[in-house]
């Protein structure tokens, strides 16, 4: 059996991992009517373009940077949230293209975000068992029965909340907020005055001088204004993906407008599964997360299958270790894939795997684990003659204690004092710039 989308894609009922159950069809194919008819929350061609991008960081010419949420909220979704993210990206991207030298593609975990794979279908507290936490656009994390009722109209309202995160986006990005001239006040906060935020300030300087060197000698200011700031989200609700899927009216393609870049999970990466072949038929550039336990062999399999064109750009393998495991499970995925001939985007995420609980039973994660899979990555690729292209991070711009370590010192009995997320535990700003130094002087190390 298949199902036809109102668009004339056909959809062949393959098994779809990770879906949320939702407790009445009818509702669910209420909300999927709607978001099919919805307007884009991106275009075609931007995709396009940051295809375009990820192919130069394939060949080592350009840096990937991945930042934002683990889980987005709706109650997150304001404008000082959404502000304090994206500068934090801003000046990660800041300090990792003038340290290293090299252009950096920024891309936001952010405006589609809400959806959270689980391990479980249900929670049980002090006897009470009710469906777990799949994310804010599927049920509310409270723990009671009515919030956590699956409610298809969250999914709607989850294109709400991506449309206004991406407007606000776009108007900070290309109406001045983003100008290279602004670093200065991108600093004034709590970051200013660690290790990491000084060292910031002086390149801060640095960057103001040559601006100022540059425009006396002719160079147009509205270079130093705009920048390109891409949306990225896990596409794991099929339902809601397949639904904001459209024919781009240029090339005839199919492009989902939920997203500039879409990725696929570790846990929904099955190449005869519904997720593998959604990603097979967009033409958005699109990621697999990868694991220790992948089988070599299936990643090449996977590669196949989604870039079997070999587009430089269009796929990106996101892989997730952990530190204690990097150096030995990488590099024969990497050099499987490497002499297949598939182009890929290599890009690390030091985060999913350096996942802990804390002696106060928290969640979290050490900095110098984050930081010793980042080295671990590098390490690999330079003894392969492959290119480290890229970080997946996640992190927040708040003043955080969520991740333990950093020159900040966020100590495990620290971890409570503001433990926000909603689901897996962040960088904050500081440490984030603190790891943008690091990965700078890994990138001029090569």
């Amino acid at each position: 059996m298949s199902t036809t989308s109102r668009n004339g894609l056909v959809w062949p009922d393959l098994v779809a991992a990770q879906q949320p159950p939702w407790p009445d069809a009818a509702e669910l194919q209420a909300a999927v009517d709607e978001l099919s008819v919805l307007p884009p929350l991106v275009f075609a061609g931007e995709c396009d373009k940051l295809l375009h991008q990820l192919a130069a960081a394939s060949r080592g010419e350009a840096f990937v940077l991945m930042g934002g949420d683990c889980a987005e909220t709706f109650e997150a979704n304001n404008a000082e949230s959404i502000r304090a993210r994206l500068k934090t990206v801003l000046q990660m991207s800041v300090v990792l293209q003038y340290a290293a030298s090299l252009p950096v593609i920024k891309v936001g975990r952010l405006a589609g975000q809400y959806f959270k794979p689980r391990s479980k279908s249900h929670e049980t507290r002090e006897g009470v068992e009710l469906n777990s936490y799949f994310g804010d656009a599927v049920n509310a994390i409270d723990f009671e029965p009515a919030s956590r009722r699956p409610d298809a109209q969250r999914l709607v309202r989850a294109y709400n909340a991506s449309s206004a995160a991406l407007n606000l986006v776009r108007a900070f990005t290309q109406g001045g907020y983003a100008d290279l001239r602004q670093v200065h006040s991108w600093n004034q906060d709590f970051v200013r005055d660690s290790p990491a935020g000084e060292r910031y300030e002086a390149m801060a300087g640095d960057i103001d001088r040559a601006l100022s060197f540059m425009t006396a000698c002719g160079a147009d200011p509205e270079e130093f204004q705009r920048v390109d700031f891409y949306a990225a989200h896990e596409a794991l609700s099929i339902d809601y993906e397949r639904a904001l899927t459209r024919i781009d009216s240029r090339t005839g393609n199919a492009y989902d407008v939920s997203g500039h870049f879409l990725w696929i999970g570790e846990r929904t990466r099955q190449v005869d599964g519904a997720h593998v072949h959604f990603a097979s038929v967009i033409h958005n550039p699109i990621g697999v997360k990868v694991g220790p336990t992948a089988d070599p062999a299936d990643i090449v399999q996977m590669c196949e299958l989604l870039n079997p064109e070999r587009v430089p750009g269009r796929l990106t393998l996101i892989t997730r270790m952990g530190a204690g495991k990097v150096r030995e499970a990488l590099p024969p995925i990497v050099a499987a894939v490497r002499d297949s001939g598939i182009p890929v985007v290599w890009v690390c995420d030091p985060m999913h795997g350096n996942t802990r609980e804390a002696t106060t039973g928290h969640k979290t994660r050490v900095f110098d684990d984050v930081v010793d899979e980042v080295k671990g990555f590098f390490e690999v690729h330079h003894s392969l003659g492959t290119v480290p292209g890229g970080i997946h991070i996640e992190l927040t711009g708040d003043d955080v204690t969520e991740c333990v370590g950093g020159t900040g010192g966020v100590l495990e009995s620290d971890l409570g004092d503001r433990y926000e997320t909603a689901c897996d535990p962040r960088l904050n700003r500081e440490q984030s710039l603190e790891l943008s130094f690091l990965v700078a002087d890994m990138l001029l190390a090569k």
